[in-house]
């Protein structure tokens, strides 16, 4: 039986992912900074379900959590890197304490959860790490500049460790989709003018189902929704600028 552990697992894409895959008939870990979230999913799900309450921030929890759960199941095949959060508006006007959260729990997180888990995937036949990255890493977003940074790092991190973890027989892997139809979406209380000329077009379902499949392949970045799969193919056929001009259109 195969293991995967998810942070971000109580909301959206995260628990989404972990309905998908407790139904193929994986051993689910469940990672959420809510835990009364979390623990209504649990009850839910029922067997095969691992759950514990973590805020990725604090590495030595990530670390204590991992371990935990490798101990239990025997190990750790995939690692899905979901948790995330995000605050639209003009830089100036987003609280520094926002701007700080976003690059805490999306990149440093991420990267908590990484470390922690690197002992348990080398172990494994074949070991994964998947992120969630955006689409926002492709090129920089008005009104989402620091989320848009901190999924650029998400980006680069990726790139990286699938090189570099090559070694430990661990692959690296991100997925890329535009906006999505969750929570985190949804309760913005401003929303970019890109957001609104875009449209907000896929589920948290169709991330999970796009997780599912970059997972049984090696391709390094995943861009989900047919639209920004042509922008991506785009983006490599024509001049930077106009991928520049695109967005400052999108965002007027």
């Amino acid at each position: 039986m195969k293991r995967i552990l998810i942070t971000g697992a109580a909301s959206g894409i995260g628990l989404a992912t972990a309905h998908r895959f407790h139904a193929r008939g994986w051993y689910v870990g469940l990672l959420d900074i809510d835990a009364d979230g979390l623990e209504t999913v649990c009850a839910a799900l029922g067997e095969r379900i691992w759950c514990r309450a973590l805020d990725v921030r604090d590495a030595h929890a990530c670390q204590a959590a991992a371990d935990e759960f490798a101990s239990q199941q025997g190990g750790i095949d995939v690692l899905f890197n979901s948790a995330g959060v995000l605050r639209m508006g003009p830089l100036e006007e987003i609280p520094e304490a926002d701007h700080a959260l976003m690059l805490d729990i999306n990149v440093r997180g991420l990267l908590n959860m990484c470390r922690a888990a690197l002992a348990h995937l080398k172990q494994a036949p074949n070991g994964r790490v998947l992120n969630m990255s955006s689409a926002s890493a492709l090129y920089g977003v008005p009104d989402m500049a620091v989320y848009s940074a901190s999924k650029f790092a998400v980006r680069g991190l990726t790139e990286a460790l699938n090189l570099e973890w090559q070694r430990h027989g661990v692959t690296v892997q991100d997925l890329m989709p535009p906006f999505v139809d969750t929570r985190m979406v949804r309760g913005q209380q401003w929303q970019a003018p890109v957001v609104k000329r875009m449209g907000v077009k896929l589920s948290a379902d169709d991330i999970a189902e796009a997780a599912e499949k970059a997972l049984q392949g090696h391709r390094v970045h995943t861009p989900v929704g047919l639209s920004f799969r042509l922008t991506v193919l785009m983006e490599k056929l024509t001049p930077r600028s106009f991928t520049r001009e695109v967005m400052r259109l999108l965002s007027r």
